[in-house]
């Protein structure tokens, strides 16, 4: 029972390595869609833990490398390969490398910093990685606004989310220790803003869900 967490982990860690195979293919979307995979793996990993309350050093570990191939190396390569594609400078996308580099560096501050229990400081790697899946959706089902981002936007947006990355900024953490209103209504009130705008704009919904998400972390004085 007590390995069952940890085969989820490595579920997780399996769907960030046949993303990167979609995108060597040169087909985002199911790439994208693999993080998607991952990010409900990583999710039920710790939920399987609380669950049968079973906690270890190596899953702690293993959850940080599955979420640097997933959540760092894909999310990498997929921006790398959305700048190739605008044209320009054929330097330019080596850029995108900097989302990984910053993602192994937010993994390993993460496990080491004992503040990161009821919050996080930094963006997670898997909000991270969700803003930048959402690209190849919105280019296919939102293209009137992906005209807008030519290379060097997508170049700076790739060194914002890295800085973001490892910003000294208190963020909600957005796993729920109960189920009690008075405790999570911040993250409930993300959810219902997520559904409520995903209906509405499809995936050009995901980074604005999570540019509020920052906001409200923000001006949230608990957390900082």
């Amino acid at each position: 029972m007590k390995h069952i967490p940890n085969i989820i982990t490595l579920i997780n860690l399996l769907s960030g390595c046949v993303g990167l195979v979609f995108v060597m293919q040169g087909d985002l979307i199911w790439a994208s869609g693999c993080i998607w995979v991952g990010g409900l793996f990583d999710f039920l990993d710790g939920f399987a833990a609380r669950l049968l309350r079973v906690k270890s050093e190596i899953g702690k570990q293993l959850d940080s490398l599955a979420d640097m191939i997933t959540f760092g190396a894909l999310p990498a390569f997929i921006m790398f390969t959305l700048i190739g594609e605008q044209g320009g400078n054929a330097y330019l996308p080596y850029v995108a490398f900097s989302i990984a580099a910053f993602s192994a560096l937010r993994l390993a501050k993460f496990n080491i910093d004992t503040r990161q229990t009821n919050h996080f400081i930094g963006l997670p790697t898997p909000a991270n990685a969700i803003f930048i899946s959402s690209l190849p959706f919105i280019a296919l089902y939102n293209a009137e606004y992906f005209v807008l981002l030519n290379g060097p936007i997508l170049a700076a947006i790739a060194v914002i989310l890295s800085a973001l990355l490892v910003a000294p900024v208190g963020l909600l953490s957005l796993k729920f220790a109960n189920f009690t209103f008075s405790d999570n209504w911040r993250r409930y009130l993300i959810i219902a803003f997520a559904i409520s705008l995903g209906i509405l704009i499809k995936a050009l919904a995901i980074p604005v869900v999570i540019l509020v998400y920052i906001l409200i972390s923000i001006f949230d004085r608990s957390l900082q």
